[in-house]
């Protein structure tokens, strides 16, 4: 112990002891000589001053979102630093470009509530916008790529405009401007606006920096923002239909997802808010609405004391999470039933789940509400155990294929749909081969399908080998749209025969004189446009319009959709009694009508 006696540091016996300090000051004041009264009135002064200026909340992004605002009241932060006549469009015109998943498109319709508050006006010609707005997607490479060729070309645009009008500007919303903020402002300088998912509130504001000359950016991600008080505004063509946000973020932490970096952590909007959606909605003789979230099923509303009670969340049985079990909260089964009862003649859908979270109670009450889709979607993403305990999905093909089965029992006549990823990290021909066997034994009725793409970020970037070539992860992906394409192509012949309802959306797309539709279990129905009874065993008949809901024999059928000729007008309501279906052992094995691939994000 010898050695704590011996001191911190010695002095060299050459230096000098300094004897005397001369004091510095900063001012001729500090010199003088000041009165005890004279100080206590500085010190107040100066108190008052303290009091009075910016406090620490000034300088961090410190609103609640949890205050709801009235109707016609508009979001304003007393601190901002611009006025709000600063912040007001004047009329300036805004054209949206939606990319990616439903959640865009519900975060378009966001956005423009909140643009069209400040006086912004919509436009549908790029030629006359003053602002354009790419909302985007990162869940892919692809997509990414897709938005960094479009902007070389808005670029091209902004250059020419400077010489004959006022400059237009680019701003990037969503995923892709939380992820790639560094490359889009300092590195190309391709936009003058950055809005990350949870930021759309900061969209007046930024623009208004923007239109100083300086690039503005809020990519900050919120623990809380929901958007509750926000009414969008719905864009939908024809108004026949809707999308209603009913939560955000996801905690599943799948090891190939960019989700929860991108959009947060879950946070589900209280109920009483979606329902007020709803309802306004309806009153609009809108007649189908798709509930959305990353995580769709696992809504979980919080936001009163009397939804907090110690109940556990329920999972599917052989499921697990990556995270720790959720207790309390008002839970999807209820919303979903709260929802459904609003009106009866509107189809309620929702997208995208994840299959740890369909306990019974859920399937259930999607049998037992006739305007409850019966059409789930049920992402299994590989039919491999091995890959997907690679990608942190929480169950095994035993399980999943288990929940296939209960889904059946509960819902005979539930159509499937699913996600699948080919080539993902160490995936091999034998996981391939199981992929393709789960396709086969479910029978889904629509796929969404695609080569892996790694993401920067996410638990395989930083923890898995991308080891399958390309040239691989592209011969097996087409080898899982052929599987789907073969078994539409066999099973929807058996729809032939068969009288299905079906929900207008408009004109074909191939045809003017053709119309199109969906029925319940979303699959696509193409039939001539031609005036029908007003009801069935009627002579009278009745022009057909988007939102009409028809009764159509199904007349042939193809791998992509189904062809028919419309009988009558229905209504949701009263429409049982009136179908021609399959017999019972035949519900359920329909396969992919659409393969049209849309992204989703579970």
């Amino acid at each position: 112990m010898e050695y704590l006696r011996k001191p911190l540091f010695t002095i060299p016996q050459h230096w000098t002891p300094l004897r005397c300090i001369q004091p510095r000051y900063c001012s001729k004041l500090a010199n003088t000589s000041v009165t005890p009264r004279e100080r206590k009135t500085t010190v107040n002064k100066f108190k008052s001053q303290i009091s009075s200026g910016p406090s620490f909340q000034d300088f961090i992004k410190g609103v609640s979102v949890n205050k709801t605002y009235a109707a016609d009241e508009e979001y304003y932060d007393e601190h901002s630093y611009l006025s709000r006549d600063l912040e007001m469009g004047n009329s300036r015109k805004v054209y949206f470009e939606t990319y990616g998943c439903q959640m865009n498109v519900n975060d378009t319709e966001i956005a423009w509530s909140i643009l069209q508050r400040k006086g912004y006006r919509r436009t549908s010609d790029l030629s006359e916008a003053d602002v354009v707005l790419l909302v985007t997607c990162s869940i892919r490479e692809k997509a990414e790529q897709t938005i960094w060729n479009r902007l070389q070309q808005l670029t091209a645009m902004k250059k020419r405009r400077l010489k004959t009008r006022t400059p237009m500007k680019i701003g990037i919303l969503g995923c892709m401007a939380e992820r790639l903020k560094t490359e889009l402002l300092e590195r190309e300088k391709l936009v003058d606006v950055l809005a990350g998912p949870d930021a759309y509130r900061d969209l007046p504001r930024l623009l208004t920096v923007a239109d100083g000359g300086h690039q503005a950016s809020n990519v900050l991600l919120s623990l809380e923002e929901t958007y509750a008080d926000i009414m969008p505004v719905h864009h939908a063509p024809h108004g026949y239909s809707a999308f209603v946000s009913i939560m955000r973020g996801c905690d599943n932490m799948c090891s190939y997802c960019i989700v929860p970096f991108t959009r947060g952590k879950e946070r589900s909007r209280p109920v009483s808010s979606i329902l007020d959606e709803v309802r306004v909605l309806s009153d609009q003789g809108v007649k189908e609405v798709t509930l959305l979230g990353q995580n769709v099923n696992s809504y979980r509303d919080t936001s009163e004391e009397q939804f907090c009670g110690s109940d556990v969340t329920k999972l599917s049985q052989g499921f697990k999470t990556v995270y720790r079990t959720k207790q309390g909260g008002l839970r999807f089964s209820d919303l979903l039933d709260r929802v459904s009862r609003i009106d009866p003649d509107m189809r309620i859908r929702f997208t995208s789940p994840h299959p740890k979270d369909f306990p019974d109670e859920v399937l259930h009450l999607i049998a037992e509400r006739g305007n409850i889709c019966k059409q789930i979607h049920l992402p299994a993403q590989s039919g491999s155990s091995a890959v997907l305990k690679a990608m942190r999905r929480g169950y095994t093909r035993e399980a999943y294929l288990d929940l296939v089965k209960n889904i059946k029992r509960i819902i005979p006549e539930v159509s499937l749909s699913s996600d699948f990823i080919s080539g993902f990290c160490g995936e091999t021909e034998d996981d391939q081969q199981q992929t393709l066997s789960l396709i086969r034994e479910v029978g889904y009725n629509v796929g969404f399908l695609f080569a892996y793409s790694m993401r920067k970020k996410t638990h395989a970037f930083h923890r898995l080998q991308d080891d399958v070539p390309a040239e691989v992860k592209q011969q097996r992906l087409e080898e899982c749209i052929g599987v789907f394409r073969e078994e539409a192509a066999r099973v929807n012949a058996a729809l032939i025969g068969s009288t299905q309802l079906v929900l207008v959306e408009g004109e074909s797309k191939r045809s003017a004189k053709d119309l199109c539709g969906r029925t319940d279990g979303n699959m696509r129905v193409i039939f001539p446009k031609e005036d029908v009874a007003v009801q069935p065993a009627e002579s009278n008949t009745a022009s057909v319009n988007a939102g009409d809901y028809l009764l159509v024999k199904i007349l042939s059928a193809n791998s992509q959709s189904l062809k028919g000729r419309a009988l009558s007008h229905s209504s949701l309501r009263g429409t049982a009694q009136h179908y021609e279906t399959l017999p019972r052992h035949q519900l359920g094995e329909r396969v992919a009508s659409d393969t049209t691939m849309i992204e989703t994000c579970p």
